[in-house]
C-alpha cells in the first residue's frame, strides 16, 4: 500500500493535480490577503471615523451646557445641568460596549455613560489623550489591548470653541465586533477556499486523467515489452490526433518494427547456434573481463568440460594456461597457441592449436575475445609419422649403403686380390643389396596398398589347406629352435575366398614375428574359427617375451619396432606388420594384437565369407 502510495504521489497525475491545487491556492490566497487587508483597514477606518464623528458631535452639544455652567453660580442649577447632561449622553450617545465621559477644563469628570462605573464621577481624568484634548489638541486617539485581552480605541476631543477650551469628550469603545466580523470573513473565505480546493483537485483527477490514462497504457505496454511478455498483436488505443495520440500511433509503429526486429534477430541466432553446434572447431568467446560467455559442444568435447561449470571461468583458467604456456605467436592479426592437453594419465595427449581474435566495439575498443580451437591431434600424429618415416627410411638406406661402400673400399684398395676376402665382402654387399630390395619391395607395396592400386585376385581357397602349407614352409625353422606348433581349425570353416599370395604374406609375416620372438623350446597355436557365419577369424599365439603394453598401441605403425637393434639384426625392415594391416583391411577384415611382456603375444585378423559362401 505504501509503495503504491509513493508512486501515485511520484506519477504525473499526481503533478498535474498539485499544480491545479497550488495555482488555485496561490491565486485564492493573493487574493484573499488583499481583500482582508483591504476590508480590516476600511472597517477600522470606519469605525474611528464614527467614533471621532461622534465625540465631536457630542463636544458641540457638551459645549452648551459647560458654558452655562461656568456663567452660573448656583450650586443646585449646576448639579441639575449635569444630570440634564448626563442624561442626554445616556440617551443619544451611548454606544454599545463604550464609555463616554464629559471632562470639565480642570479634568473633573462630570457625567459618564457606563453605570458600573459612577464613581468615577467628580475625579480627575489624567489619561494623556484627555491631558491633549484639554490643552486644545484636536487629534487624540490610540488603540490598545486590554489587561483582559479586549483591543480598546480611546479618542478624546476639546470642547469649546475658539482658543478657550471648556472641556474634552473622552470615549473609550471597544473594537471586537469589527474583529469578529474580520473573523466571520476569514472564515467563510476559508471555507469558500477549501471548496475550490476539493472542486480543483476533483477536476484536476477527471482532467489529469484525459493525459495519463493514454500515457499509462502506453507504460504498460512499454514495461510488458521490457520484460518479455508483451503480446506483440495487441496495440495502443489511440484516442485522438493530439501529442498523446501521436505517441500512441507511433509506440504501435515501434512495436511493429520491434516484432519485426526480433523475428529477425531469432532467426539469425538459431542460424548462428546451428553453425556453433555443428562447427568442426569449439569455439569460446568472452566478455572484456575474459569470462566465457559462449562455448559450443565441439569445445565442450575438445576440453572435456560442463557448460554449467564454464560460463563466467576466466579462459586462462578453462584452458589451464599458465606464464610458461602462454606463449603465442602472431600471424594474420591472429595470437596463435599450441596447447597439449592430458586429461587423463593414460590417455594420449591432445594436441590443439588456439587461435585468439579481439572483438572491438565502436566507442568501446576491446569488448571480448574468441578463442578459436582445432584439435590438430591426427595432423600432429601424421607429422611426426612423416618425419618418423623419413627418418627411418634414411636410417635403413644409409645403413647398408655405409656398408656396401665401406666393403667396396675395401676391394678397391686391394682386398680383392684376396679370393676368400673378396668373395666374403662381396657376400655381405649383396646381402645388404637384397635387404635395400626388400626394403624398397615392402614400401612400393605399402604405397600401392594405401593409393588403392593394389589389385586383390580373389580365388577360392581351402582355410585349412593353407594354413597346413604355411606351417610346412616353417618347419625347418621350427626344428631348429625346437618350438611346437599347434594347428587347430574348427569344423565348419571350409573355403573362403581370398588373394591367397598376399594372405600367405600375412601369414607368413605373423608366423615368422612369432619364431623370432619365441625362445627356444617355445609353442605356437595357430587356430581359425567361424565365430560368426560370416567372418574367418585366424589367430597366431606364441609364448614369447611379449610387448609391453606401452609399445601396444604404435605396433602397427611403419618402421616402428619395440627392440630396434635385435630386429634389425635378424633382417626386418619395420613394415611387415604395417603390410599385413593394409592386406587385411583390402580384404574387408581387421587385425588386432595383444600382448603381456614375459607372457606372450596373441595376434588375431578376421576375413569375411561372401555372402553366397556365408548362406552356403
Amino acid at each position: 500500500m505504501q509503495k503504491n502510495r509513493i508512486r501515485f504521489f511520484q506519477s504525473i497525475q499526481a503533478k498535474l493535480i498539485i499544480i491545479y491545487v497550488l495555482l488555485i491556492l496561490i491565486a485564492m490566497q493573493l487574493i484573499g490577503v488583499y481583500f482582508i487587508r483591504t476590508l480590516e483597514s476600511s472597517l477600522k477606518n470606519e469605525f474611528m471615523d464614527n467614533r471621532n464623528k461622534q465625540a465631536q458631535l457630542l463636544a458641540q452639544y457638551a459645549e452648551t451646557y459647560l458654558s452655562e455652567s461656568q456663567d452660573n453660580k448656583n450650586t443646585e442649577a449646576l448639579k441639575r445641568s449635569y444630570a440634564d447632561l448626563n442624561e442626554f449622553v445616556n440617551r443619544l450617545f451611548v454606544i454599545s460596549n463604550a464609555e463616554i465621559q464629559v471632562i470639565d477644563a480642570g479634568g473633573v469628570v462630570l457625567t459618564t455613560s457606563l453605570a458600573s462605573n459612577q464613581s468615577v464621577i467628580g475625579n480627575k481624568n489624567t489619561q494623556t489623550e484627555v491631558t491633549r484634548a484639554l490643552q486644545g489638541i484636536k487629534d487624540n486617539q490610540r488603540m490598545f489591548t486590554d489587561f483582559d485581552g479586549v483591543r480598546k480605541v480611546v479618542i478624546a476631543k476639546p470642547i469649546g470653541s475658539g482658543v478657550r477650551v471648556l472641556g474634552a469628550v473622552y470615549i473609550i469603545a471597544s473594537m471586537e465586533e469589527v474583529y469578529d466580523t474580520m473573523n466571520r470573513i476569514n472564515r467563510f473565505f476559508i471555507s469558500g477556499t477549501l471548496i475550490a480546493l476539493a472542486l480543483t483537485a476533483l477536476l484536476g483527477v477527471i482532467l489529469s486523467a484525459t493525459i495519463t490514462n493514454p500515457i499509462k497504457a502506453i507504460t504498460r505496454q512499454a514495461t510488458a515489452v521490457a520484460e518479455g511478455r508483451f503480446d506483440f498483436d495487441e496495440q495502443i488505443r489511440v484516442m485522438g490526433q493530439d501529442e498523446i495520440g501521436q505517441l500512441g500511433t507511433t509506440f504501435n509503429i515501434m512495436v511493429k518494427r520491434l516484432r519485426e526486429a526480433l523475428l529477425l534477430n531469432e532467426e539469425e541466432k538459431e542460424k548462428l547456434a546451428s553453425i556453433l553446434s555443428n562447427m568442426n572447431d569449439g569455439l569460446i568467446a568472452t566478455d572484456d573481463h575474459g569470462r566465457v560467455i559462449v562455448i559450443n559442444r565441439r569445445a565442450k568435447q575438445i576440453l572435456k568440460v560442463n557448460e554449467d561449470t564454464t560460463l563466467g571461468m576466466h579462459l586462462g583458467e578453462l584452458l589451464n594456461l599458465t606464464p610458461e604456456t602462454a606463449q603465442m605467436k602472431e600471424e594474420n592479426g591472429n595470437r596463435l597457441m599450441m596447447l597439449q592437453l592430458v586429461h587423463e594419465p593414460e590417455e594420449e595427449p591432445v594436441f590443439v592449436r588456439v587461435t585468439f581474435t579481439t572483438i572491438y566495439s565502436k566507442g568501446k575498443g576491446a569488448a571480448g575475445t574468441i578463442a578459436v580451437l582445432q584439435d590438430v591431434t591426427e595432423q600432429e600424429k601424421l607429422e611426426q609419422s612423416r618425419r618418423e618415416f623419413v627418418a627411418n627410411v634414411s636410417h635403413e638406406l644409409r645403413t647398408p649403403l655405409t656398408t656396401i661402400k665401406s666393403y667396396l673400399e675395401a676391394l678397391e684398395d686391394g682386398a680383392i686380390e684376396e679370393p676368400q676376402l673378396a668373395a666374403k665382402f662381396v657376400g655381405v654387399a649383396r646381402n645388404e643389396t637384397e635387404r635395400m630390395i626388400r626394403l624398397v619391395t615392402d614400401l612400393l607395396q605399402l604405397s600401392r596398398l594405401d593409393s588403392k592400386q593394389a589389385i586383390i585376385s580373389k580365388e577360392t581357397t581351402d582355410v585349412a589347406e593353407m594354413l597346413e602349407e604355411m606351417t610346412d614352409r616353417f618347419s625347418f625353422q621350427l626344428e631348429q629352435r625346437s618350438i611346437s606348433v599347434d594347428l587347430e581349425v574348427e569344423q565348419g570353416v571350409g573355403e573362403i575366398m581370398l588373394d591367397r599370395d598376399r594372405i600367405d604374406q600375412v601369414l607368413d609375416n605373423l608366423v615368422s614375428n612369432a619364431i623370432k620372438y619365441t625362445p627356444d623350446g617355445g609353442h605356437i597355436r595357430i587356430q581359425a574359427t567361424r565365430p560368426v557365419q560370416s567372418v574367418l577369424e585366424i589367430s597366431i599365439q606364441d609364448n614369447g617375451i611379449g610387448i609391453p603394453r606401452k609399445d601396444l598401441s604404435r605396433i602397427f605403425e611403419r618402421f616402428y619396432r619395440v627392440d630396434k637393434a635385435r630386429s634389425r639384426s635378424m633382417g626386418g625392415t619395420g613394415l611387415g606388420l604395417s603390410i599385413a594391416r593394409e592386406i587385411v583391411k583390402a580384404h574387408g577384415g581387421t587385425i588386432h594384437l595383444d600382448s603381456e611382456l614375459g607372457q606372450g603375444t596373441r595376434i588375431t585378423f578376421t576375413l569375411p565369407y561372401q555372402q553366397e559362401e556365408a548362406t552356403g
